[in-house]
């Protein structure tokens, strides 16, 4: 009898809970933030932001140009925080409100000679990657 009641209630919780897990239906909109994070797989400095290689979630590698502006006191979309010593591998954590960009995270080595720093070679020019750059589009998720 003790075990019917402990399971019948185990029953109404979780029967009970499942609204909250609730997916928006059809023509729904989710107006709330959204977080995609994304596994680093190299990152160049450059004197005009950071060249980020990344992977995607169809397995292929993406390519994103951070302004060093959205790095500033007076920017709060971008945020560099330096990850310790151990095996954590960098990643990027991008903020999305109403589906437009918001804000990032870079969570990258302090260490230069972390197998994910590169060095970009002399001569390219790449202002007009980071020229107007305004939102960042990391691909179909």
């Amino acid at each position: 009898m003790k075990k019917f009641v402990i399971v019948a209630v185990v029953t109404v919780f979780i029967v009970g809970g499942l609204p909250v897990f609730a997916q928006a239906q059809e023509g729904e909109t989710d107006s709330g933030p959204r977080l995609v994070t994304v596994f680093v797989e190299r990152i160049w400095p450059h004197h005009l932001g950071y060249v980020v290689e990344y992977r995607r979630a169809n397995n292929r590698i993406g390519r994103a140009y951070l302004p060093i502006e959205w790095f500033g006191r007076g920017d709060s979309r971008g945020e560099l925080i330096w990850l310790p010593r151990a095996n954590s591998w960098p990643s990027m954590s991008v903020v999305f409100r109403d589906g437009e960009f918001s804000a990032l995270r870079l969570y990258i080595h302090r260490a230069p000679l972390h197998e994910t720093w590169g060095i970009l070679p002399q001569g390219i020019n790449l202002r007009d990657n980071f020229g107007n750059v305004e939102t960042l589009e990391i691909g179909s998720f």
